[in-house]
């Protein structure tokens, strides 16, 4: 592929998941010769497991500690790896660049109050008035304060104070086609010429109840009976929260020649969309969004599914693959990392720059249901898929 001005490419990944922080840790273990091993806490919630944060020193890129107290965890993951990723691309102390660096996340809703959830589920089986009950509750326990440290649009507000980075800045809900939807519209403003250098990401604190729920009142949530030995190795059988903050610099080819930076990757192409599943019709959305992303049937070395984990669908995704990109070795995002909803589709663009820019094989996501590489991978295909809706895909080459 011929190279051109405004190619859109990577300068730098900031990235923290349970098994690690920052680029370099992750591109050890994504260079290793022995499968990923997940770090899973099987005692999280009963029969449910988490992939947790690490041990993270917030104050190394949040240092005020007034700045830390207002955020929640999902704040404070997003600001941190948004860190990472100006340090990696050398821009983290250029007040110029940063000052007109466009900002681009992909945010769910905050944290909930948990005590006044229970209590109003507490109040409400003692009373048929569960209306009235309702309002005076919400009257007088909910603190203002906190929901207004919750809103969405806040991680980026955080951003920009911690790091400076005050250019344009734009919030995507919806969960994960919101991530899918931040880099399209990356992608698209700089290949435009309408934006030079932009960061864009999204994190996911995982070890939440009400996030739990979610999945757990449609019953596709896994449930574990008994204790394993090794929760690691247990294959989960549903959808399985993960904690990760994935924030990936997008620059112009020109605007990142001409500042010196080390290009991992290109992002020549993402693509999303969204609608019904039934009756092969997922199968013929994935189909035309991969006749825009990589058109060429050999054009793919490294699939990395960004499948939620819901085995219905994980594995639709996964005959799909196996019928149009046969010779690509698949890695599944979710064994290894975790779904992070909003963060899913970042960290997997995150992870395939990462594998294509490392220039040795891959290694397995899992030890179950993966193939060694033979080779380092040049191109990547990354997807998401949503457990309810929302599909997405993109395709990632080695810098020339």
């Amino acid at each position: 592929m011929s190279k051109s001005a405004r190619d859109v490419v990577i300068t730098g990944i900031g990235i923290v998941t349970s098994l690690g922080i920052g680029r370099a840790a992750h591109q050890a273990l994504l260079s290793g010769k022995e499968p990923l091993k997940p770090a899973v806490d099987n005692n999280w919630e009963a029969h449910y497991a988490v992939h947790p944060l690490p041990e993270i020193d917030w104050s190394e890129q949040i240092p005020r500690r007034g700045d830390q107290r207002q955020m929640e965890n999902w704040q404070r993951l997003g600001v941190f790896a948004a860190g990472l990723a100006l340090d990696d691309a050398g821009l983290k102390n250029d007040e110029d660049a940063c000052a007109n660096m466009d900002l681009i996340v992909a945010a769910g809703g905050g944290e909930r109050d948990i005590a006044v959830d229970t209590l109003i589920v507490e109040e409400s089986r003692k009373t048929n008035d569960r209306e009235v009950m309702l309002n005076e509750k919400l009257m007088t326990e909910l603190r203002p304060t906190l929901f207004l440290a919750q809103l969405s649009n806040l991680l980026a507000g955080n951003i920009s104070i911690v790091h400076k980075v005050t250019g344009s800045s734009r919030t995507f809900m919806g969960e994960e086609g919101s991530g899918v939807s931040a880099f399209e519209t990356a992608r698209a403003r700089i290949a435009a010429g309408q934006s030079t250098h932009c960061l864009v990401g999204g994190a996911l604190s995982a070890e939440r109840p009400d996030i739990l729920l979610m999945t757990q009142s449609v019953g596709i949530a896994d449930k574990r009976q008994g204790e394993a030995e090794d929760p690691s190795a247990v294959t989960p059988d549903g959808v399985v929260f993960g904690s990760a903050g994935a924030f990936p610099v997008l620059e112009s080819r020109e605007h990142a020649e001409a500042r010196g930076a080390t290009i991992y990757a290109t992002l020549d192409a993402v693509e999303g969309d969204r609608g019904s599943r039934d009756a092969g019709k997922l199968e013929t959305r994935l189909g035309r969004l991969a006749g825009m992303v990589a058109p060429e049937a050999g054009a793919v070395d490294l699939v990395i599914s960004g499948a939620a984990g819901e085995p219905v669908i994980a594995a639709r995704e996964e005959n799909w693959l196996a019928d149009h990109f046969s010779t690509a070795q698949l890695r599944r995002q979710a064994l290894a990392f975790g779904h992070v909803i909003e963060a899913q589709f970042p960290l997997a663009l995150a992870l395939g720059a990462i594998a294509v820019s490392a220039d040795v094989p891959t290694a397995r996501f899992s030890s179950e249901g993966e193939a060694d590489m033979p080779t380092a991978p040049k191109t990547a295909l990354v997807t998401a898929l949503g457990f309810q809706r929302g599909e997405g895909m993109a395709r990632l080459t080695r810098a020339a």
